[in-house]
């Protein structure tokens, strides 16, 4: 019977059963889609068994298919140990990587520094502060900025680097309003808020004991962008949360003051996010441990 499969059928029938998505694996497999479904339908007619169920809206694998993968699985895991044991001591890396990822400066010498120090790799690179709930469609690694508790999914998250943040605002503004005490006094005073990013306008702190805690601000400034944010802050358009490390200038500059309040705000994460794949390409973990190598400037 092995001898009629073909190998690659049986890599595409993985792939799709632990992405949940024909789409998803043609990616990770670099294949156009239509052949990655032609070789689900051969595998299928050569063991005369339906492996998946297709809907228009998802797939799911039948009795058959979690047999066969749970059956070959542990298989096919000692093989690619084998070959990993092989080429362990190789530093090569290779292929196109697809990031997404905010426009930062520090960010952006970060993927430099990586391409050059692997030229293999091909960069494909987009950029976006606020990337939508399906934006690994298509790349292989989503950098962004998160603050709180994360959103479940599937995907596998590494941090990459945490700031610790406060709320900072202009002497002038705290001069001319009643300056907050408490969280809820936020709700009170002008704030300046993130659009998209961040999930909007809910401000996000912790206790003590690291519970969070989300206030709802008022604010009619609204951006995307921490250097338009703390530039807002300056001119005393609002209250605004800021990493300490980036407004440190300022504050001991006296152009801003910290604000005490019973809580203290939860720290900025920068999240490097992918696909949770067994066969996982060399490109993306080594990418990953290069940015928290780098993560020593500010992103």
């Amino acid at each position: 019977m092995l001898e009629k499969i073909d190998q690659q059928w049986l890599r595409s029938f993985h792939c799709v059963y632990e992405n949940n998505s024909f789409k998803r694996a043609a990616e990770f497999l670099n294949l156009p889609t239509s052949n990655v479904s032609r070789h689900i339908a051969l595998l299928e007619e050569r063991l005369n068994t339906r492996l998946f169920e297709r809907t228009t809206r998802r797939i799911t694998p039948t009795y058959a298919g979690d047999h066969l993968y749970l059956r070959t699985q542990p298989l096919l895991d000692k093989l690619n140990d084998a070959l990993e044991e092989v080429t362990q001591h190789s530093n090569e890396v290779v292929g196109q990587l697809k990031v997404l990822m905010p426009d930062s400066p520090a960010l952006a010498q970060a993927v430099v520094s990586f391409c050059t120090q692997y030229p293999s790799i091909s960069l494909c690179c987009d950029t976006s502060i606020s990337p939508k709930e399906n934006a690994l469609d298509g790349f292989d690694v989503v950098l962004s900025f998160h603050r709180g508790k994360l959103a479940d999914h599937n995907w596998v998250a590494k941090e990459i680097k945490r700031w610790p943040s406060a709320v900072v605002a202009s002497p002038e503004l705290i001069q001319a309003c009643c300056c907050p005490c408490e969280i809820t006094d936020l709700s009170q005073v002008p704030c300046i808020s993130s659009l998209s990013a961040l999930n909007g306008t809910p401000w996000v702190f912790k206790n003590t004991k690291g519970a969070l805690i989300t206030q709802k601000v008022h604010s009619s400034f609204k951006v995307n962008s921490g250097y338009l944010a703390k530039t807002g802050a300056l001119a005393g358009l609002g209250f605004a949360i800021l990493p300490i490390e980036f407004c440190r200038d300022e504050v001991d500059a006296g152009s801003l003051q910290i604000i005490e309040l019973e809580y203290k705000p939860e720290d900025l994460v920068l999240y490097a996010f992918y696909a949770g794949r067994k066969h996982l390409a060399k490109k993306i973990p080594m990418f990953i441990k290069h940015l928290q190598q780098q993560a020593t400037g500010q992103y």
